[in-house]
């Protein structure tokens, strides 16, 4: 079951630079930025009351973010759903004919279990299951 947008995932060329519009658009730093290097991005956090904004920048020309950017230009690349059970919510999805990209959870950024749905399934939305490690 899904609980509620966890974050919106903007695709970024810069992060740094990146850090600064959005600090000075949110009024607020970052708390938190990572490397997730099985996915190639580096990543920060922002939060303002309930919602998340994750600025994502591919580290390698190969990389899925490098690859939309080039494609689509910087801009937002995914929303991320919360979610109880990932397990759960994988095979239901599967089981509605939706296409994930992955069998397994992978572990993502903010200590988070994390699995997308392909963008043909969901009328051209990237969509992000998401699932907090305890």
């Amino acid at each position: 079951m899904v609980k509620k947008i966890e974050h919106l995932g903007i695709a970024v060329k810069n992060i740094e630079q990146a850090n600064i519009i959005y600090t000075q658009l949110l009024g607020i730093a970052p708390y938190k930025s990572e490397a997730v290097q099985a996915e190639g991005v580096i990543t920060s956090f922002f939060k303002t009351g309930e919602s998340k904004i994750e600025l994502l920048e591919g580290t390698s020309a190969d990389n899925a973010i490098t690859k939309f950017i080039e494609k689509k230009g910087e801009g937002i690349h995914h929303i991320a759903f919360e979610v109880e059970n990932i397990e759960e919510e994988m095979k239901r999805l599967k089981d509605l004919g939706f296409t994930l990209l992955s069998d397994k959870p992978k572990r993502g950024a903010d200590n988070k279990l994390i699995c997308f749905v392909h963008p043909k399934s969901t009328n051209g939305v990237l969509i992000e299951l998401c699932q907090e490690i305890k």
